[in-house]
């Protein structure tokens, strides 16, 4: 008995020892099994600009590696935070060893390709945040056996595929976000056992169907976000029973026709955003949605409600009111009483009623809305009365939009004291009286409409002040008196001026030549006289003229050659004469041609335009001839015409001529042949090129180097325009100042460099001038095609203001910056590996950076350039250590400051720069890079998420309007992000750090392609 009780004891605690032992094996085992599960997550990680993965290794214990997080009791990894640290790859599979793994946080990062299904065996996991990366492929439906995970984020990716319906069975689940992928299929109904859910975001993808009744059951649902899909059908009323609901977006799907529930605000009675704008309901707004006290946002546009609005009395804390494109109202007087209601929202900052039939007027109590308010639209209604003098108190109004109304009485003149005021549009109405010299107090003003009024007077020449308008329509009202040179010199405008039908006459002041980005002129129909200014060539951007209904003498003047992205031409109805200038056929953009009751003469050209008569109208003229047949003019005969040369003295004169010229040409070359000077390289140059021209020639086409023709200047020499008489070609001249020790070193560099290159996106070099002035001083000159819109920091910074949220007068859009950076990019991938020999740039910066009149980027002065060509190692061009820094200071690679020798990789750097300044606004030498801080590490530190704080302001309020209006808001944000990183990964201080160009470009058009492919895809802000 004693020995069998022995033998019981002793095999208990045999048991109980074997299976300690086999415990701590197993826990051993496992901490190896984290290890190694680690060290395969951070093989597939290729791209860690911050060094993180570098703590992992073997020097220290594996729970102390960055972002790991192990328990206490058995040193197993429990949490792996990664997020916001730039890496990129692929996440690996072996993650899903991580057998305790409680949270994986990567999100904020350029994780890509699938989301592993090995993450369905962490059955411990509790949060899995994936959100803002490129990750592919679908939702493991294996997700199912994390049968613990309370949060699941992947917002903003590149999914495709359904929502697995496994997903229904994840009982503590509170929060699922997929917003910002490509889904499709529709919302399980499985998602009604979603007890514990308090998040559903799932909007901005391609979900169809129907929404699930099923959705109903969540009664702990706070936030419901499936906006900007196809679903159709009905919406279910069970969704409108939610109670627990503080944010409902149901925007922008084509659901049947359907209305509010009359109970609106009391079965939500915590709703505080109400996103149902473009969502096909009919009916009213309503009044029980008052009840909802806590509402700050209600999003009700694009749809087609009707009725009265009921007042917000109890709506304190509303922040957004949007309601235009509905039918609301009736045109009565009493259309607009809901207005009262809002002045005790203390945080009202946007205001939308516009394209509704309100009638009515606007009450007195508007001056007493919130200070906060920045946007009121009240367009296209039928609002009568005066506008408010308690406008005035709105300090901080940004848009203030009331055209296509009944407004009327005068303009008041407590308007200036909207200081913040950028956008002020009453076209459209009644207004009369004279207006108002106090508008020059609007300097922020960016767009200025008063079209189709009633308003008297002269221009006030105070709205020269406004140095940030670009947009100015003043047509269509009965102004008088001259045009101010203040306005029409204005150089801000650039999208458009309409002065059109009005009383205004004198001449077109010769300022007008200051628009040099204006794409819209419009004088027509006034009484406006003289000749039309030949500074009108200056407006190289411009592509729409209208001039016609005046009383406008002379010729067309020549420098409207210029004009190389003119569209259309309107001159009609005037006294001009003279012959019809040959180069109007050589405009290639110009498809409409209005030449019609005018006094020309002579013969009609016959090329461009004037090949299709259905375009070109020259009717009125009596006294032209010859043309294509269809303009049914009779042909030209000349041999009597009185005062014109014949033929045969033509051709003597252009003998003569011509002659003369090869003269000129020889004597130059004979004499530069005699030079001591060493300038073969221009010579062998110039033996290449078809153009030939001599000192005589560039001095004339310049009108001697006049400063009126001065368009930049530079270390070793200046630029000029010019205007060559041989052929009309429009030119940029580029003179050394061959005093300067180096200037004649760089134009024998720059040579060198451009003797055998071509592409797109470089500057293309016509020929070289290497002769003798007037005086007998050497002269060196390169002559470029000339670059109509200038250089990119003519755009960037034209006006150079220490206020950094100033919006510059003339600004990039979105679009046409990227188009930029992938000009300049392609043009080092040029220049570095598609060359016979690799040329480095050594000085890229915004000022080398023109524009050609499609804002086409093209590279250009090459005068610190370098071949990295073995053959030339010996010569000075390959030379580095020798002269210092390559570049400019802020663009220069750091590397060079240390005596490097010249690479590619010193291109990269200053791209990366250049494309950093582009998006920031903000240049390299700004005052605020002090102490350590530079455009690099100003930007690094600011991404992902701090990206607005760090945008060019332009910018940053272009992406809103795409978010209001069109592309998905996602999308756009992220895609500025990918851009700054690559700035930023171009721009590391260590060269091996740097993106190839290479891959930029792939890069770069990858960003565009998907930003274009957003267009169709709309949003709202959240």
């Amino acid at each position: 008995m004693q020995l069998g009780y022995f033998w019981s004891f002793f095999c208990f605690y045999a048991s109980v020892f074997f299976l300690y032992l086999g415990l701590t094996d197993c826990a051993l085992g496992g901490n190896e099994t984290d290890r190694l599960a680690l060290l395969e997550f951070k093989a597939r990680i290729p791209h860690d600009p911050l060094g993180v993965m570098s703590s992992w290794n073997d020097s220290i214990n594996f729970c102390l590696w960055q972002g790991v997080t192990c328990s206490h009791r058995h040193q197993r990894v429990i949490s792996l935070n990664l997020m916001s640290l730039q890496l990129a790859g692929s996440i690996s599979p072996h993650i899903g060893n991580l057998s305790f793994l409680r949270e994986l946080s990567l999100d904020n990062n350029s994780f890509s390709q699938e989301i592993p299904s090995e993450i369905g065996r962490l059955s411990r996991l509790q949060y899995l945040y994936l959100l803002n990366n490129s990750l592919s492929g679908g939702i493991p439906s294996n997700l199912s056996g994390c049968s613990n995970l309370i949060k699941f984020h992947v917002y903003n990716n590149q999914l495709i595929g359904e929502i697995p319906i496994e997903i229904g069975s994840l009982l503590k689940l509170k929060v699922f976000t997929v917003s910002c992928n490509n889904l499709t299929g529709t919302i399980p109904a499985s998602f009604g056992n979603l007890s514990s859910l308090d998040i559903l975001a799932a909007g901005e993808n391609y979900f169809s169907g129907r929404i699930p009744n099923a959705l109903g059951k969540l009664t702990t649902l706070r936030k419901l976000f499936l906006y900007m899909n196809t679903f159709s059908g009905t919406i279910p009323p069970s969704i409108y029973n939610l109670s627990s609901l503080t944010d409902l977006y149901l925007a922008g799907n084509p659901f049947y026709p359907g209305s509010l529930p009359s109970n609106l605000g009391i079965s939500l009675p915590n709703l505080r955003h109400l996103g149902m704008f473009q969502a096909q309901l009919i009916g009213s707004i309503p009044p029980s949605l008052s009840n909802a006290s806590n509402l700050e946002l209600i999003q009700l546009q694009l749809n087609s409600l009707t009725g009265q609005v009921p007042t917000f009395g109890n709506s304190l804390g509303l922040q957004l009111f949007s309601i235009e494109y509905n039918f609301l109202g009736n045109g009565g007087a009493s259309d607009l009483n809901f207005l009262s209601s809002l002045t005790n929202a203390t945080n009202l900052r946007v205001l939308v009623v516009g394209d509704n039939n309100f009638g009515g007027m606007l009450p007195e109590r508007i001056g007493n809305f919130s200070t906060t308010l920045e946007i009121m639209r009240f367009n296209d209604n039928h609002i009568v009365g005066n506008i408010p003098a308690g406008l005035q108190n709105l300090i901080n109004l940004i848009v203030f939009l009331a055209p296509g109304n009944h407004l009327s009485g005068n303009i008041p003149t407590v308007i200036g004291e909207l200081k913040y005021l950028q956008i002020l549009t009453l076209s459209f109405n009644e207004l009369s009286g004279r207006i108002p010299s106090s508008v020059g107090s609007l300097t922020n003003l960016y767009e200025f409409s008063l079209a189709s009024n009633n308003l008297q007077g002269d221009i006030p020449s105070s709205l020269g002040n406004c140095q940030n308008l670009q947009k100015l329509d003043l047509s269509y009202n009965n102004l008088s008196g001259s045009m101010p040179a203040q306005v029409i010199g204005l150089s801000s405008l650039s999208i458009y001026l309409d002065l059109s039908h009005n009383r205004l006459s004198g001449v077109i002041p010769l300022q007008v030549g200051s628009l040099k980005n204006l794409n819209v002129l419009n004088v027509s129909e006034n009484m406006l006289a003289g000749e039309i200014p030949s500074t009108l060539g200056s407006c190289v951007m411009l592509e729409f003229i209208f001039m016609q209904g005046n009383f406008f003498r002379g010729p067309i003047p020549s420098s409207l050659s210029s004009l190389r992205g003119l569209q259309e031409l309107d001159i009609s109805n005037n006294n001009l004469s003279g012959e019809i200038p040959e180069f109007l056929g050589d405009l290639i953009y110009l498809k409409v041609l209005n030449l019609s009751y005018n006094n020309f003469e002579g013969v009609v050209p016959v090329g461009g335009v004037f090949k299709n008569a259905s375009r070109t109208s020259v009717i009125g003229n009596s006294r032209l001839c010859g043309g294509t047949p269809e303009f049914h003019l009779p042909g030209c005969n000349f041999k009597h015409s009185k005062g014109k040369l014949s033929l045969a003295w033509k051709i003597v004169i252009s003998t003569l001529s011509g002659l003369l010229c090869l003269i000129l040409v020889l004597s130059s070359y004979f004499l530069f042949l005699t030079r001591k000077k060493r300038n073969e390289p221009a010579s062998d140059f110039a033996e290449n090129l078809h153009l030939m021209v001599s000192y005589h020639s560039l001095s004339k086409a310049t009108d001697d180097f006049s400063l009126a023709n001065l368009i930049g200047a530079g270390s070793f020499g200046s630029v000029y325009k010019g205007i060559l008489d041989q052929s009309g070609m429009a030119i940029a001249v580029k003179v050394f100042t061959l005093v300067r020790h180096g200037a004649s070193r760089s134009f024998t560099a720059e040579c060198e460099a451009l003797r055998n290159i071509r592409h797109r996106n470089l500057i293309k070099i016509l020929t070289v001038c290497s002769s003798v002035d007037y005086q007998g001083n050497d002269f060196k000159a390169l002559v470029y095609e000339f670059m109509a819109n200038g250089s990119l920091e003519e755009w960037l910074h034209q006006k150079p203001t220490t206020d950094e949220t100033q919006e510059t007068p003339m600004s990039l859009n979105l679009l046409q910056r990227i188009n930029v950076t992938i000009d300049v990019a392609c043009a080092l991938d040029y220049l570095h590996h598609q060359c016979e020999t690799p040329i480095v740039h050594c000085d890229l910066k915004p000022s080398n950076v023109l524009l050609d009149h499609d804002m086409t980027g093209h590279v250009g002065d090459f005068g610190l350039a370098r071949i990295l060509s073995e053959a030339t190692q010996d010569l000075p061009a390959s030379r580095t250590s020798s002269v210092g820094v390559r570049g400019t200071v802020g663009y220069a690679a750091p590397e060079y400051g240390m005596g490097s020798e010249v690479s590619t990789g010193g291109d990269v750097y200053s791209y990366g720069i250049l494309l950093l300044e582009m998006f920031t606004g903000k240049k390299p030498t700004n005052d605020i890079f002090k102490e350590g801080l530079n455009l690099h590490n100003f930007v690094r530190a600011a991404l992902p998420d701090r990206m607005p704080e760090i945008m060019d302001p332009f910018l940053l309020r272009e992406i809103v309007k795409w978010e209001n209006g069109g592309p998905g808001g996602c999308r756009v944000r992220k895609s500025l992000v990918s851009i700054l990183e690559i700035g930023v990964a171009c721009s590391a201080e260590l060269p091996h750090e740097r993106r190839s160009i290479s891959n930029v470009v792939a890069e770069l058009q990858s960003i565009k392609n998907e930003l274009l492919g957003a267009r169709g895809h709309r949003t709202i802000t959240l």
